[in-house]
């Protein structure tokens, strides 16, 4: 029987064992778990193998297939970004705005943990090694919940992160595993707020809603990416489609994939074509807006039916997960900026451009957690941006934005430091 209140006691008293753990203790653990990554690959990919089979059995989509298999070479990855943490300064301890009162009060402010992270995943099981190793590095402590499908994956990377726990002295309970994959544990998971002070939910949009209606503990969204990139009349187009394939083809089941290339009219003939030829071949369709279909009709391009047809009603509000990208035409700058304002999930937008105040004018009027000037979507990512790994991607404004590294997991206390002194 899982025992979520008892779950959340241990992890309390977990927490305040790591508010006293060194950053020397916590990159052992780290350099543990990247080992243990290593030791046990047999043991995680053959429990992977048997999620994905059931997977396939279940008839999930390849896009969420894809999301959940771990290869050597992912596992590989999952390691180096857990050393590349080990690596990083330790946020906690770091005094910022520090300053003298007149009554000789010295003041400042410290970095500490934010606590206790409730962290609800879906597909992807890197997310339990990424989680585990951000919470330790930063004396955080977690409990997780992924999703059905990746149960037995889940199950043997956590074992990995325990292990490496024990193997250095500090306590199991830093990270807590829910070990059933009955719905009822997120909902009771959502309402410990006297042992959980963050709830992230990694997954899609039913689950957001669902922890922001249902949860009394604060919830940071994010990971839905309607992505965009426009291509401006300036820009280089040579130079823009290969960032185009690498946005959309590179790994199209994540949520830094492209899903949406607005073209500016005026190039919209040139670019257009060479997009479906190149992106064709590669197994990419299309779903294009009248214009786009208008363009690509007249300049015959060979393409079939099967690979462009008619935009839906909601296709631009699609994040695909798979190898399906929209197209429309745009007059100008500011009907690219209000197509994207109207159906982005500010999570990562793009422009490729050659006019400079076209880009401060993106940059300044597209609020999205991560916007882009003449580069793929698809960096916006913990270890691309040099933060190791991340805990989540959020699109909200409070706390954080973008990619929830280390600093990202710690909050503040005031620290204030007198000489027996009384208030006046």
């Amino acid at each position: 029987m899982i025992d979520l209140k008892k779950m959340g006691a241990a992890a309390r008293e977990a927490s305040r064992q790591m508010a006293r753990a060194t950053t020397e203790t916590k990159n052992r653990t780290l350099r543990a778990i990247a080992d243990g990554l290593a030791s046990s690959e047999p043991n995680v990919l053959d429990a992977n193998k048997r999620d994905a089979e059931a997977a396939r059995k279940a008839g999930l989509s390849e896009a969420l297939i894809d999301r959940l298999t771990l290869t050597p070479e992912r596992m590989q990855g999952v390691a180096a970004d857990v050393r590349a943490i080990a690596a990083l300064s330790d946020p906690i301890g770091e005094v910022f705005a520090e300053r003298a009162l007149p009554n000789g009060l010295q003041l400042r402010r410290q970095r500490v943990p934010i606590g206790v992270l409730g962290v609800i995943y879906e597909s992807r099981p890197n997310v339990t090694i990424d989680v585990s190793a951000l919470a330790v590095k930063t004396g955080n402590v977690a409990i997780l919940r992924g999703g059905s499908e990746t149960i037995r994956s889940n199950r043997a990377l956590v074992q990995v992160a325990r292990q490496a726990l024990q193997q250095v002295g500090l306590p199991q309970s830093v990270v807590q595993f829910i070990d059933d994959s009955d719905r009822k544990h997120v909902a009771e998971l959502l309402r410990l707020h006297d042992y959980i002070e963050m709830i992230i939910p990694r997954g899609g949009n039913a689950l957001h809603c669902f922890c922001r209606e249902n949860s009394s503990i604060p919830v940071i969204t994010g990971g839905i990416g309607v992505c965009h990139l426009y291509v401006d009349a300036s820009a280089d187009l040579a130079a823009a489609l290969p960032v185009i394939e690498n946005a959309k083809v590179q790994r199209p089941s994540v949520c830094n994939a492209l899903d949406t290339l607005l073209v500016n009219s005026a190039v919209a003939a040139e670019l257009l074509p060479r997009v479906v030829e190149q992106l064709g071949g590669l197994g990419v369709t299309f779903r294009a807006a009248p214009r786009a279909m208008s363009v690509l009709q007249e300049e015959g391009n060979g393409s079939t039916e099967a690979e462009v047809s008619a935009a839906g009603a909601d296709d631009f509000d699609t994040e695909w997960l798979s190898l399906v990208l929209g197209l429309k035409v745009v007059d100008d700058l500011d009907e690219a900026i209000a197509h994207i304002g109207a159906h982005s999930t500010a999570h990562s937008d793009g422009i490729l451009t050659e006019t400079d105040a076209h880009a401060e004018r993106f940059v300044a009027e597209v609020d999205s957690a991560v916007v882009y000037v003449n580069a793929s979507t698809r960096f916006t990512d913990g270890a691309q941006f040099g933060l190791g790994a991340e805990v989540a991607i959020s699109t909200q404004r409070l706390h954080a934005r973008g990619p929830m590294g280390l600093p990202e997991l710690t909050t503040y206390k005031w620290v204030v430091r007198g000489d027996y002194t009384a208030r006046a």
